[in-house]
């Protein structure tokens, strides 16, 4: 079968975007997934992005990690966002469905905002905090964020949750209002270079625990800068927007 791909990339998250409007694509072969995902043997990807038809909305994002996992992606949202208006199915806003939802966002150039799910599901430990946004989230603040073991220390703690495990976000509060993340991506099973729904969970996590007052908050990543802003009430976060950079890489044909 040859499968004809789209690679794009959301400050350096990197995803193969296939168009699956005729569900030709087969899903649930996570070893196709993991090979075409694969750095040294196939395309190469964080993840692979399915945009299908739906009923309810303008299409359908399915994405799953580079193991077969399905899961929401933030920065993948974005990218899909990008995709669909090259693909001609959207304009400049639409709404979605995503693993966790349904998503509204705006496309303006190469930025796109894209409207997470609200967040309440947040638990403050000893020297974390856990949040689910889209998908499971521990954030831990670091003194030295260049020099912190990421990938070590990413992993171990990744596998203490229960299954299905968690992201891992190390944060170095910069400022009032800016935090840089490095994240250890469960499915990837490595560090990448940016993560949507981390940044998002860093953001409520840092308002959450008095680190910030602000409602909108700039996260430099290894792979570029995102930006989340949100509304908080009753101990809930809504209104949350992910926004940053999200941008055509290549197309091509791979034989699978």
């Amino acid at each position: 079968m040859n499968i004809y791909f789209y690679k794009y990339q959301g400050t350096g998250n990197d995803f193969i975007m296939i168009d699956n409007r005729n569900l030709f694509f087969p899903k649930d072969n996570s070893s196709l997934i993991h090979r075409l995902c694969d750095r040294h043997f196939g395309i190469g990807a964080d993840g692979v992005i399915l945009i299908e038809n739906d009923a309810v909305s303008d299409f359908k994002m399915s994405y799953f990690n580079a193991d077969g996992s399905e899961t929401f992606c933030g920065n993948g949202g974005r990218c899909a966002v990008a995709f669909a208006k090259y693909l001609k199915i959207i304009t400049s806003k639409t709404t979605f469905t995503g693993y966790d939802g349904s998503h509204y966002a705006e496309i303006e150039n190469n930025t796109v905002s894209l409207q997470m799910i609200d967040v309440d599901d947040i638990k403050i430990n000893s020297n974390s905090v856990y949040a689910y946004t889209g998908t499971q989230h521990h954030v831990e603040l670091v003194a030295d964020l260049d020099k912190y073991p990421v990938f070590e220390n990413g992993k171990k703690i990744r596998y203490s949750y229960d299954a299905p495990g968690s992201n891992v976000n190390f944060v170095q509060k910069i400022n009032e209002t800016t935090f840089r993340v490095r994240t250890y991506e469960k499915g990837v099973e490595n560090e990448t270079l940016a993560c949507g729904t981390g940044v998002t969970a860093v953001a409520v996590a840092m308002h959450k625990t008095g680190e910030t007052t602000s409602n909108t908050i700039t996260l430099p990543v290894e792979g570029g800068e995102l930006e989340v802003a949100f509304k908080v009430g009753n101990d809930r976060y809504t209104n949350i927007f992910l926004k940053g950079l999200a941008t055509f890489v290549f197309k091509g044909t791979i034989e699978s």
